[in-house]
């Protein structure tokens, strides 16, 4: 079985060479393309006006191992793969392990649910992993946890047009919990950008936003409410799965504008 492996935290990153190695030596057909340095918090960004390069990164992987560096965004790491670089369509897209969680709101930001997504795009069937942590170094876990899926998404497929978002708790394989399917919760910041000058005297902003953990999870118009949510569930210290989709029409406001007859088809 093959599988392309991205991420966006650059291809030197411990989470992608531990995710990489452990599903090469279980026995997948692993290529890894990923950005040439991190590219964090892109979203699903693509570079339009200036050339992509790539280039063939040796002695990091195990040398089973396929490995490009490409100065592209994560989107185009997959993009650039599935065009170019690989010789037939990849069985699976795995985006990650990514260095810090990926929760709530965070996977409209996040280049590396935004790799999985640009997977499901062409029809092939993808996973986004994040350690939740950016201080914790145990991505071991996590890549374990990937085979056993991919193991098992091997006898039951997802549905299609489905992307697994998957968040591992920072700690040790025997103190998770467990596996929990959940739905997407809520996080929210406290935007902070400091002021400062460079060295011409001329300013410029940072931004340093604060996380709010403790926000209200908001309903769901087709779950019930006594569903966990990825922000509740990896407090708890269990693996979150959330599948997402890349149709993002809001059922609920439709139906509203619908029954309302909002302009009436009129201009």
């Amino acid at each position: 079985m093959k599988i392309l492996i991205s991420n966006d935290d650059g291809i030197f990153a411990l989470g992608v060479r531990t995710l990489a190695n452990t599903l090469a030596q279980a026995g997948y057909d692993i290529t890894v393309v990923c950005p040439d340095r991190e590219r964090s918090a892109t979203g699903h960004g693509l570079t339009l006006h200036q050339p992509i390069r790539a280039e063939i990164v040796e002695d990091f992987f195990d040398p089973k191992i396929t490995a490009w560096s490409c100065s592209g965004t994560p989107s185009d790491c997959v993009k650039l793969a599935i065009s170019t670089l690989v010789e037939t369509p990849p069985d699976f897209i795995v985006s990650g392990i990514n260095h810090g969680s990926n929760l709530g709101t965070d996977v409209l930001y996040s280049g590396t649910v935004s790799a999985a997504m640009e997977g499901i795009i062409y029809s092939i069937p993808s996973i986004a992993m994040s350690l939740a942590s950016f201080s914790s170094r145990q991505f071991q876990p996590g890549a374990d946890f990937a085979v056993r899926l991919l193991q098992q998404l091997q006898d039951k497929p997802l549905p299609e047009s489905t992307l697994l978002n998957i968040n591992i708790p920072p700690v040790a394989a025997d103190a998770i919990a467990g596996v929990m399917l959940t739905r997407q919760g809520l996080r929210r910041y406290i935007e902070n950008f400091e002021k400062r000058l460079d060295p011409r005297g001329k300013s410029y902003y940072w931004l340093a936003g604060e996380l709010v953990t403790e926000v209200e999870q908001p309903d769901h118009i087709h779950l019930p409410a006594n569903i966990p949510t990825d922000v509740q569930a990896i407090q708890q210290n269990y693996i979150t799965m959330t599948p997402l989709q890349y149709n993002l029409t809001d059922v609920a406001s439709f139906e509203y504008l619908q029954q309302n007859k909002w302009l009436d088809g009129e201009l």
